[in-house]
């Protein structure tokens, strides 16, 4: 719970926020109300990146599928390029 106060607390979305937990929007705002207890919020350097997990795994999907050619042709400095671009681009703060 206290990754989930202190997305709240940061702005992001509740669908975003119980996307990345598996839970109803409505769990969210449970715990935003303080119906479980208001435990500590967490370190805003511990919390998920900001932005739907959902986009956020297709377009890392994306550079993996990249790295794999790139392997495939024998490049694996390039493989290891795309995916480290990948990994920035996952841990990145979505704007929506």
């Amino acid at each position: 719970m206290p990754a989930i106060f202190g997305m709240v607390a940061r702005g992001d979305k509740k669908h975003h926020i119980a996307a990345w937990y598996g839970e109803n929007p409505a769990r969210i705002a449970e715990i935003e109300d303080g119906v479980l207890g208001l435990p500590p919020m967490a370190a805003a350097n511990t919390l998920p990146p900001k932005g739907s997990p959902g986009l956020k795994g297709r377009k890392l999907r994306a550079f993996v599928e990249k790295a794999i050619a790139a392997l495939d042709a024998g490049d694996a400095a390039g493989a290891k390029q795309v995916l480290q671009d990948g990994l920035k681009k996952f841990e990145s703060h979505e704007a929506t």
